[in-house]
């Protein structure tokens, strides 16, 4: 190791971090990190860290840069590779709080535009474009937040930019008007949209990376009145899947839906609005069973995630490739089990049905208010109510709820904190009170009763009354159990169990 030098942090990784790319260090294998180093005081220094790779003359160039004695440590590849993606998020964060509301000339703007590329790295810190930098950091920021989506919504006098954190749309920025028609056009050419369409819908796809992070972008644009409406949906395909233990099931319902997913052959769904969190129940369900003996296929738009052993088919649409041929297609494969994103239509009902009572098991979702609703939407898709009762074992209903931020959260009452709790928001949650999310449930396994209310079609109200006698619990019920237990408010789930409770 070379000398340990006193030196200026703020100076050395304000130089490095603005004039050192990130390919340059993964490729010399090198970087710049910040130690806490305890002697009288704990104080923060930085270090050149590299792996043995690195080449001496590129480490002594570095320090020369620096213009300042540096210390050297070593470091094993994997761990490099972890601090330098660590190290660029830490710096292009710090970077967020800067405004460039500077407008480049038109000129350089649309030539670098036109020489976008559809994937890029969010960590390069090099120079760019005004415009280019400003959707970078748009998107470096929504990532960071672990945001679902993000809205550029025109006004009569600005971008306003939203994110969605936890189902719940937040104010992220406003960017002049006088920049907008370029911002939404940087938007378009990264999802290798017709810039020069503006009066018709467009759907486009583009792939980012954060270091080690691989995000599909997934935008759409629609006309209005004050210019194209832009919405990118971000699927982080990094992300780790869940096990069905780390979703909030009460350990009754936990047990009950594992023996549900283990026949042999049904029609298991999950049910729900959009944002629900079904794909993830369903991600969780698929990881639960067997799949080294039984062959899993999965139809999905978009697939979310990366399925170890199981076969997985993005779903078409242009090229004619819909859940209801792709099902048809699949039953030519020999599964065993099949997951269908979702029955949107009386075909893929009649299908999906119909494979679950030819041997198969089948997974699918629905969109609906709870449970019991479930049954009656594929009576309403045309499906014959023998049919149905047949080939259904259960449905699962599930809301998600925000959790009460773990650092300012507090009892509704000191002497009584069974009674609930609240949070009055801090900087960790942005001021909303609430961070991250869990899932509240409603399952409805159809037993002979159920199967005798289906076969007489029986509505929804008395299919839930006799669910409930046998112990379902309502999704109400399940959010309440959330809150005696501290992890959201009674706002909370009434917010996403009313329209459910009509």
């Amino acid at each position: 190791m070379s000398d340990q030098a006193d030196v200026d942090s703020g100076s050395l990784s304000h130089r490095f971090f603005d004039r050192v790319s990130i390919d340059l260090c993964r490729r010399e294998r090198f970087c710049l990190q910040s130690v806490s180093r305890l002697d009288d005081t704990v104080k923060t220094v930085e270090v050149l860290v590299h792996s043995q790779n690195a080449k001496p003359f590129v480490l002594d160039g570095i320090r020369r840069f620096l213009g300042k004695p540096i210390e050297k440590v070593l470091v094993g590849d994997l761990e490099l590779e972890q601090i330098i993606n660590s190290q660029y998020e830490s710096s292009r964060m710090g970077k967020l709080v800067e405004r460039n509301d500077d407008p480049a000339s038109q000129d350089i703007i649309q030539a670098q535009l036109q020489a976008v590329d559809s994937e890029s790295d969010l960590l390069q810190a090099q120079a760019s474009a005004p415009v280019i930098d400003l959707v970078n950091r748009i998107l470096f920021e929504a990532i960071q937040q672990k945001s679902s989506d993000i809205h550029f919504q025109p006004q009569e006098d600005a971008l306003l930019v939203r994110i969605r954190m936890d189902g719940i749309l937040v104010d992220l920025e406003k960017i002049p008007k006088d920049i907008q028609d370029e911002v939404l056009a940087r938007i378009k050419v990264a999802g290798r949209m017709d810039i020069a369409e503006k009066r018709l819908p467009q759907d486009g796809r583009a792939t980012v990376y954060l270091g080690s992070k691989s995000i599909d972008l997934r935008i759409a644009s629609m006309p209005s009145s004050f210019g194209e409406r832009i919405v990118i949906r971000l699927l982080d395909k990094s992300a780790r899947l869940y096990q069905l233990p780390e979703l909030g099931m009460d350990s009754e319902t936990l047990s009950k839906f594992r023996t549900a997913i283990t026949v042999e052959h049904g029609l298991i769904l999950v049910t729900g609005p959009t944002g629900s969190g079904k794909s993830t129940t369903l991600y969780a369900a698929l990881k639960e069973l067997d799949t080294t003996q039984r062959n899993a296929v999965t139809l999905e738009d978009p697939i979310e995630y990366q399925l170890e052993g199981i076969s997985q088919t993005q779903i078409n649409l242009k090229k004619g490739m819909t859940f209801a041929s792709g099902l048809r297609s699949v039953l030519r494969q020999d599964p065993d089990i099949i997951m269908v994103g979702e029955i949107r239509d009386t075909e893929t009902a009649a299908m999906a049905v119909q494979a679950s009572l030819t041997g198969h098991l089948v997974f699918s979702t629905l969109h609906t208010n709870d449970a019991a609703s479930a049954i009656t939407r594929l009576l309403d898709l045309g499906i014959e109510p023998y049919l149905v009762a047949s080939s259904l074992v259960s449905v699962l209903a599930q809301r998600l709820v925000r959790q009460l931020c773990e650092k300012c959260k507090q009892p509704l009452d000191l002497q009584a904190p069974s009674l609930g709790w609240r949070s009055k928001g801090c900087q960790s949650c942005r001021n909303l009170g609430y961070s991250g999310r869990i899932g509240i449930y409603e399952l409805l396994l159809v037993d002979e009763p159920i199967r005798g209310l289906i076969t007489r079609s029986s509505h929804a109200s008395a299919i839930r009354e006799h669910a409930v006698s046998q112990g379902m619990k309502l999704l109400a019920d399940s959010g309440e159990e959330k809150v005696l237990a501290g992890l959201t408010s009674h706002e909370e789930v009434q917010r996403v169990t009313l329209r459910s409770s009509l």
